[in-house]
């Protein structure tokens, strides 16, 4: 690879990325106030087929205001277009102290499995528990 093909390069990984990686954005007044990003899930251990949401963000001063549950029901009807049918599972991480978090999956019929990891964010560990939607039906 050359200087001369960083351009191609760029654009291959981004049209990669926005395969691999479908996402929702929510707006208001033309800014962006939140954003969801879902795919295959890429835990081993579940089942084939498996949607996971990868990460849900709404912007701080908005959380409480229904624009993470609009976002929740658009990447869950993403997960399944993306199964082909009604009845399929997804899976999400979440930080094992967020409560905020862990309350809004469970309201929203998410249950922990069990499954625990520790993820790396900025040199800290960050310890956390995998809820399931099993399987994936209307909110």
């Amino acid at each position: 690879m050359t200087a001369a093909d960083a351009d191609e390069v760029a654009e291959t990984r981004l049209s990669g990325w926005r395969t691999a990686y479908a996402g929702i954005v929510a707006e208001a007044a033309g800014a962006v106030v939140g954003w969801a990003c879902f795919g295959y899930c890429r835990d081993a251990d579940r089942p084939p087929g498996t949607g996971e949401l990868y990460a849900l963000y709404v912007r701080p001063d908005l959380i409480g205001t229904g624009v993470g549950r609009a976002l929740w029901i658009a990447a869950l009807e993403g997960l399944r277009e993306l199964a082909g049918h009604e009845g399929a599972r997804v899976a999400l991480w979440v930080a094992k102290d967020n409560t905020r978090a862990r309350r809004f999956y469970e309201r929203a019929g998410c249950r922990p499995d069990g499954a625990e990891r520790s993820a790396e964010y900025a040199g800290t560990a960050v310890p956390e528990v995998r809820y399931v939607l099993d399987p994936l039906r209307a909110p």
